[in-house]
């Protein structure tokens, strides 16, 4: 399987290849948007996976850390405006690099923060720093995906979830090993810094020309809410899986430090495979059926979770969920970059107000009611999409 996800038609990939380009600049050209979503997955994973051990070590309960997890939101939310002016000022291979910078910075703030309030804001400033990273990457994958011809976001998506199954299994690896969360995202700081560097450098330069056109970010209208409504359930139910399975699997089912991660783990893994051939799916069966038949897959996935019996039963459930939501970001995406940048940032905004919600609101269900409660009501807003996605023509 191989795709090509050079920006060769660039002003700037001309000159290099009159000079010359060089192997290592070559190799990483192509590989460097696909390592873009591969890191965005890993670090995005291997925070939730120790989300458990670093509630335990602040001792918070499920409405205090309801409360930082919505500092993150309201942080990737907040700053959507300020990820279309970076793109639209320092196009979208600059406004990557800063923002991942960013972002390897504040992991380790997260895992060291002595208590709530200075939690609260570096997980405010990390989600600022994913959603200026994820709108720049999903930027740069509309322009392969249109120079390629042919869909490509979901292979793209999937190097995302090849990051969130390897963070999921190492974060259950360093934490049966009892390696804290800071020693944990230092590493990974450290790991990334250097090949993120490297993808900048190698990137054909993207900087936009000045333009009479001022206009830098717009709130979504017409189909593109319809796109954005979408995005929103699935990422309710994507963040919330992310944030709250591990405690389910360690409050509810009972594992331990190292198996609670694997049910995320499933989750990430099934969603990887159906993210390989969802571009081939979308070509024979078209995005709405893709979707909407995934999406009741997920509520399946989500109610066998919320009855499991045993361990591996809830593990199960939640790699069928994941299987079944894998294609709404892709095609919900793909269709709306091809209005361009801003109206991406746009539906992004609108999709990623879901992360915002919907892991506070299932904390808060889970205080008043217990978790499978709040997990019945992810499964609920997976029929929601469903419904959604098959009247959504725009999806095509």
């Amino acid at each position: 399987m191989t795709t090509d996800l050079t920006l060769d038609s660039t002003p700037d990939s001309t000159a290099d290849a009159n000079a010359g380009t060089s192997t290592w600049r070559a190799r990483w050209r192509r590989s460097a948007i696909p390592f873009f979503f591969f890191m965005l997955g890993l670090l995005y994973a291997s925070w939730a996976a120790r989300i458990p051990s670093i509630r335990d070590n602040l001792q918070l309960d499920a409405a205090t850390l309801s409360i930082v997890l919505l500092c993150g939101g309201l942080g990737a939310v907040g700053s959507f405006p300020l990820a279309a002016w970076l793109n639209a000022h320092y196009g979208p291979r600059r406004t990557t690099w800063y923002a991942g910078l960013v972002l390897l910075l504040t992991l380790p703030a997260l895992g060291i923060a002595p208590n709530l309030a200075l939690l609260m804001l570096f997980s405010a400033i990390y989600g600022a720093a994913s959603s200026c990273f994820d709108v720049a990457i999903n930027a740069l994958g509309a322009v392969a995906e249109k120079q390629a011809g042919r869909s490509i976001m979901s292979l793209l998506h999937a190097w995302f979830c090849v990051g969130t199954f390897s963070g999921a299994l190492l974060g259950s690896a360093v934490a049966a090993l009892e390696v804290t969360p800071v020693w944990h995202f230092l590493a990974l700081g450290v790991l990334f810094l250097l090949p993120l560097r490297l993808g900048y450098k190698a990137m054909p330069n993207d900087r936009p020309e000045p333009s009479a056109d001022k206009k830098i970010f717009a709130i979504p209208h017409g189909h593109l809410v319809a796109l954005g409504l979408i995005g929103f359930c699935g990422a309710i139910v994507e963040g919330s899986i992310a944030d709250w399975s591990g405690l389910y699997m360690k409050d509810h089912m009972r594992a331990g430090d190292g198996g609670a991660p694997l049910a995320y783990a499933g989750f990430a893994g099934m969603m990887l495979l159906a993210r390989l051939v969802g571009d081939r799916l979308k070509e024979r069966w078209g995005a709405r059926k893709v979707v909407g038949f995934g999406a009741l897959l997920a509520a399946v996935g989500v109610f066998i979770a919320v009855a499991a019996l045993n361990i591996p039963m809830a593990i199960g459930g939640f790699a069928i969920a994941g299987t079944g939501v894998a294609m709404v970001f892709p095609f919900v995406f793909s269709a709306a970059g091809r209005h361009g940048a801003i109206a991406l940032a746009g539906v992004a905004t609108l999709s990623y107000s879901g992360g915002l919600i919907g892991p506070p609101v299932v904390g808060f269900l889970a205080h008043g009611f217990g978790l499978q409660a709040g997990l019945a009501f992810i499964g609920t807003l997976c029929i929601a999409v469903a419904l959604a996605a098959s009247r959504a023509k725009w999806l095509e």
